[in-house]
């Protein structure tokens, strides 16, 4: 699988650099992300604008590292999925809400979320 990993203050952006992800690819997606460098205590941004494709599996390894964030207390967003791909990850997991069109949009979100989360916890 070949992918890049790029970290920034508070966030880790991993770019997929596959057109398909089958359900045999769907595994080694989901470890290798979430034993990425640098992703304890950071937010995840995943770009996958080259994906053209993706087995029902994909789609669920998708939604477990997004949910894995969140469940850790931090942010996730999916950017520049394809609208097919976008429509079937939406119709699976309705809860998942960040999918943007843009890297770019996708940073700014998630950068939102975690100046939220600090303000919610400055009022305790």
């Amino acid at each position: 699988m070949q992918f890049k990993i790029d970290t920034k203050e508070k966030i880790v952006i991993f770019r997929l650099e596959e057109a398909g992800l089958d359900a045999k690819m769907a595994a080694d997606f989901e470890n290798t992300i979430l034993a990425a460098p640098g992703l304890e205590g950071s937010n995840l941004i995943l770009d996958l604008h080259s994906l053209q494709s993706a087995a029902p599996e994909a789609l669920k390894a998708i939604f477990t590292v997004y949910q894995h964030r969140y469940d850790q207390g931090l942010s996730a967003a999916v950017a520049g999925l394809n609208k097919v791909l976008t429509a079937q990850l939406s119709d699976q997991y309705p809860e998942m809400l960040n999918i943007v069109p843009t890297e770019s949009e996708a940073i700014d979100m998630v950068m939102m979320e975690d100046l939220e989360r600090e303000l919610d916890l400055g009022d305790e």
